[in-house]
């Protein structure tokens, strides 16, 4: 069980105000904020050890390079992977874009990628384009009535063509964590490489890269208490050799010529060209570090019993409308009748309250519910029941008419 009061106190933000209410912030899936041993990293560094790394033939440019490097062996350790499977990226995003720009070369015309209406932008968008380049094809895994991978019928999409599956390994709209493990294994069976979006899973569940088996996955540090600007692309050994590099530069090279001729280095500096968000990645160390010291899955019933408790106190608002109720994790997702989700955010905030009101950028998931919009509130290591009872309070006495005197 967390010490929710001791946890509260690492967080200086949660002592600040919003509207003139104490911040109650429920948008953790879409970013978290920061403890201060992380602050404290970013103002160390800024402040006495600005310089860049791998570059300086002098002391300090030693130091920040091995505190650089630190990083890597750190986040290897929190997901059991080896450093050299480690790339820095500037947030999941980008990791998602480089694998599958990166890959794209080993798609040919009427090849399948096979993902699902769960995903993110991120991850959709980027597919979206390399297929329609290489006149391949995207196809989705069938979901069941509530918005779930269906698994029966998972074998039966797993043809020939399909040579890649890239899919969100917890929905950032539904909170179901999707039954990666076995889906992974069928794919393996059949030579297919599999890419996962860990955007919502690294910061809230125990990750084992070796135990899933998974070929390459992405995310981002500042959904895991770290500053914006750092991500993550892990990748197996081989896969990482063949994923080509998508962004050139110095740093990544270990030759060229006048010719045009490049020679890259190794694996995963060849990935990371240009000067990186340094303090931002050494501030990710102390974020795993505070993580850790919490444990993973004292985090994940944490956010259940929040979840849960929100869950039971809303069951007979008949005025509130749950689109999840069986989610797995600490997002909820839901909609106040005839109040539209962004008037009601805003009412939500003009008592103290972030929640995240519109489609979370994953318009697909969105059809198969049957709404374009909703409210979305994500719990965290740091929220407390007495927050989710202010919420309940709010969402209780909230009218269309309290939401319109907003902008009168």
């Amino acid at each position: 069980m967390l010490d929710i009061k001791v946890i509260r106190e690492q967080f200086p933000i949660l002592k600040t105000k919003m509207s003139g209410e104490p911040l109650v912030y429920f948008d953790n899936a879409a970013t978290t904020l920061k403890p201060e041993a992380v602050i404290n990293d970013v103002t160390r560094i800024l402040s006495t050890q600005s310089v860049n790394i791998h570059r300086g033939d002098y002391q300090l440019s030693y130091d920040i390079s091995n505190q650089y490097e630190d990083v890597r062996q750190s986040v290897a350790k929190f997901i059991n992977a080896t450093e050299s499977e480690i790339v820095f990226t500037s947030g999941a995003t980008q990791s998602l874009n480089d694998i599958a720009y990166g890959l794209e070369y080993l798609l040919k015309e009427g090849d399948v990628v096979l993902t699902s209406h769960t995903d993110h932008a991120s991850n959709l968008l980027p597919w979206f384009e390399v297929t329609k380049r290489k006149n391949a094809k995207i196809e989705y895994f069938k979901l069941t009535e509530e918005g779930r991978i269906d698994l029966e019928a998972v074998e039966g999409l797993l043809h020939d063509k399909v040579k890649f599956i890239t899919l969100v390994h917890v929905s950032n709209v539904l909170g179901y964590i999707n039954p990666v493990k076995e889906i992974i294994k069928l794919a393996h069976e059949r030579n297919i490489c599999v890419i996962l979006d860990g955007a919502q899973s690294v910061a809230h569940l125990s990750i084992d890269v070796k135990d899933l088996d998974v070929d390459f996955l992405a995310w981002s540090g500042h959904k895991m208490c770290s500053p914006t600007g750092v991500g993550v692309l892990y990748g197996k050994k081989t896969w990482l050799e063949r994923l080509k590099s998508v962004k050139m530069g110095g740093g990544a090279n270990a030759q060229f010529n006048e010719l045009g001729e490049v020679i890259l280095k190794s694996a995963p500096t060849r990935f990371e060209a240009g000067t990186p968000a340094i303090e931002s990645t050494i501030a990710l160390k102390s974020a795993i570090s505070f993580l850790s010291s919490l444990g993973m899955d004292n985090i994940h019933q944490h956010e259940l019993l929040l979840k849960n408790y929100f869950l039971s106190k809303i069951q007979d608002f008949t005025h509130v409308k749950v689109y999840n109720p069986n989610t797995d994790t600490g997002i909820v997702v839901f909609n106040v009748d005839g109040i539209f989700a962004q008037d009601a955010a805003a009412y939500l905030s003009s008592k103290g309250i972030a929640v995240r009101a519109g489609n979370h950028c994953a318009k697909l998931i969105h059809h198969v519910i049957g709404v374009t919009e909703t409210l979305r509130a994500s719990f965290y290591l740091y929220n407390s029941i007495e927050e989710v009872d202010h919420l309940v309070e709010v969402l209780r006495d909230i009218t269309l008419e309290k939401c319109v005197d907003l902008y009168i």
